[in-house]
């Protein structure tokens, strides 16, 4: 298989990538196929089932649960962009990725990536204002406003992914071609390129700070308030139902910021490359499974929605 192609001023030029993974682990190739299967079709089949319940039941119409379809379609699509390759690659052993392929992996992690900060911080805002200003939350996050406030959060990844992808597949790569990584990932890639990568790196730290950190500032922000308003309400129950609507968000965002930070805001040497891949593992693949779970364990209106949409099926089922 052609790997490297000539170019016209003799050198060489990488035509395709090589995925390493887990593969310095060959012993574990099936078990981790069978286990990383079975989270995918778990992440799938909660993902699809909060979409479908959030859409059909009316009594989950609210802009929270318009917000929480939007993320659970985001986790599919951040899942499609990394799985089936990884599945792919633990049963053959031709693990290959063409260059265009790396690149197009690349560009829509970066798009689903930011899109997903972006609208973690969209979904803390419609918490702030359901329990700081429940009196205006129907004029304020009217179907307009969630519309513009989706739109922007999706549009978000289109800018960071066009930037990185492009500035980072402009780079020449001379060889070696092999990406110590499940995905392609920058940081890996960019260890391959044959050239000054120092301008790079200082907009795509830049690119991190406005894309990551400031959607999860303005999320520490709305929390803040949230929290001062909570414990300021005057019954214990009142607190409990305030805080039990925004709960499952903080685990949330508690779970997809601190391993996404400590991989992209840690110096290069801190890690073991099995460390690094543990840790995209993460963000990548068991966050997207765990969403729909903790939205369904800790919200009782999903739960019984839930229950009354399988009710329902059985009762049909049994006529």
């Amino acid at each position: 298989m052609r790997q490297t192609e000539k170019t016209e001023e003799n050198q060489t030029s990488v035509t395709e990538f090589i995925l390493v993974g887990f593969s310095n682990h060959p012993e574990l190739q099936v078990p981790l196929f069978l286990i990383f299967l079975l989270v995918y079709t778990i992440t799938l089949t909660g993902n699809v089932l909060i979409i479908l319940i959030t859409t059909l039941d009316s009594a989950l119409q609210s802009p929270m649960y318009f917000f929480l379809r939007n993320l659970s379609s985001l986790e599919i699509c951040f899942n499609l962009v990394i799985v089936p390759k990884m599945l792919v690659n633990f049963l053959t052993e031709n693990k290959t990725i063409s260059y265009s392929g790396c690149a197009a992996q690349m560009y829509f992690f970066f798009f689903f990536g930011a899109a997903e900060c972006c609208l973690l911080a969209a979904m803390a805002y419609d918490r702030y204002i359901a329990i700081c200003n429940p009196l205006r939350y129907p004029d304020i996050m009217n179907q307009r406003a969630c519309f513009q406030l989706a739109g922007v959060s999706w549009f978000s990844g289109f800018p960071v992914s066009t930037v990185q992808t492009t500035w980072i597949f402009s780079l020449p790569f001379c060889g070696p071609n092999i990406v110590d990584h499940f995905f392609c990932d920058s940081p890996p890639v960019l260890e391959l390129a044959c050239a000054d990568t120092h301008m790079f790196e200082i907009e795509a730290l830049t690119a991190t700070v406005l894309f990551i950190m400031l959607p999860f500032l303005l999320i520490l922000l709305t929390y803040v308030r949230i929290i001062t308003t909570i414990l300021k309400m005057p019954s214990a129950e009142g607190r409990h139902k305030a805080f039990s609507t925004c709960s499952a968000h903080l685990v949330v965002v508690t779970l997809f910021y601190g391993t996404a930070t400590s991989t992209y805001f840690r110096p290069k040497s801190t890690y073991t490359p099995d460390t690094k891949k543990i840790l995209s593992l993460s963000y990548t693949v068991i966050t997207p499974m765990l969403n729909p779970i903790i939205y369904s364990l800790r919200n009782k209106e999903v739960k019984g929605a839930l229950k009354r949409t399988l009710g329902r099926r059985i009762f049909v089922h049994q006529k």
